[in-house]
């Protein structure tokens, strides 16, 4: 699976291999209630496959009406240029379209040919994202076209009279160590939360009986792991084996990193342990203290369940921090 951005790039990178011309909408600006970002994105093809969303419905049909046969299709074969429109800015539309009170967006429609330059574009947007790396999307606003920028913005959008850049993220990803029932119920929540997930566990038989759809299974060494695959601004590493031998290797290598969270299940007597046993691992205390244990906000959970909630619910408030 992908980050939402990801799967629109990568599926206008397909249609376009298809020799299928594609529509390709992006939020520029918005006011008021907007139930998408700065940046999203929407994109169709002419036999109507479509993927992504700039309103979470409330504008889509009208959008796609008039992208097929009506003043969006016309004003682009008498423009031939990328163009900006504006919804929501009356009274009179907000209500035709029932966008929340006071909203508006500002969305830049782009026609996209499958002739091989943009074929290569979003080739290479979509092999950088899978790749965890970020990257941006120029747009030449009076040409239209499109290139890469291996550098990339704080801001979704910048934009001025001539062109716009459009700073694209990978997908976060998670490593879980430790096949047990706590790890199927944060692995089904990650997955809901658009994560790539993967559960590493080395001790033999420990995966056998342990399956999630979706879910990428491992039993190689918890530190080759992380070293190879989550080392990051864009990981996670949870702990929740309660075995020394696959938390703390893990833990070794990933307070290292750059994995925006780490962290590891137990009680405050075995997080206490824990911290005394890591900086025989040549661990600094400055690296001991990037880990979140006990993990999860305290919320009185009990079940698996419950303790799955509270470790997501920490993981998504150190994420949107960082990303401030």
């Amino acid at each position: 699976m992908q980050s939402s951005q990801h799967h629109i790039i990568a599926s206008v990178s397909a249609w376009l291999a298809q020799d299928k011309p594609v529509w390709l909408c992006t939020i520029l600006k918005t006011w008021g209630s907007s139930p998408r970002p700065v940046g999203a994105m929407m994109a169709c093809t002419l036999q109507g496959e479509m993927v992504g969303s700039i309103s979470g419905g409330c504008i889509e049909e009208d959008f796609l009406e008039q992208l097929r046969v009506g003043s969006l299709k016309q004003r682009y074969e008498a423009e031939h240029q990328p163009f900006v429109v504006q919804y929501g800015v009356s009274a009179e539309e907000q209500a035709r379209l029932r966008l929340p009170c006071g909203g508006q967006l500002h969305v830049l429609v782009e026609f996209i040919s499958p002739e091989p330059g943009m074929r290569a574009v979003f080739a290479e947007l979509d092999a950088a994202l899978d790749d965890h790396r970020r990257i941006s999307r120029h747009v030449d606003l009076q040409t239209g076209v499109i290139s890469t920028r291996q550098v990339s913005s704080d801001e979704a959008v910048t934009l001025d009279d001539r062109e716009m850049l459009h700073s694209l993220s990978p997908r976060y990803r998670l490593l879980l160590l430790g096949a047990g029932d706590v790890a199927r119920y944060v692995a089904e929540l990650a997955l809901i939360m658009d994560y790539e997930v993967t559960l590493c566990d080395p001790r033999p038989s420990y995966l056998d009986n342990w399956q999630v759809e979706g879910v990428h299974l491992s039993a190689d060494l918890p530190d080759d792991v992380v070293r190879d695959q989550f080392s990051n601004p864009y990981s996670g590493i949870i702990a929740l084996a309660h075995d020394p031998r696959v938390d703390d290797m893990a833990l070794m290598e990933a307070l290292k990193t750059d994995a925006f969270y780490i962290g590891a299940m137990g009680s405050e007597r075995t997080s206490a342990n824990r911290r005394l046993r890591l900086p025989e691992l040549g661990l600094s205390d400055e690296e001991i203290a990037r880990l979140h244990a006990p993990i999860g906000f305290a919320i009185g959970s009990k079940t698996p369940a419950e303790i799955a909630i509270s470790i997501m619910a920490q993981v998504t408030s150190v994420r949107n921090v960082q990303e401030l």
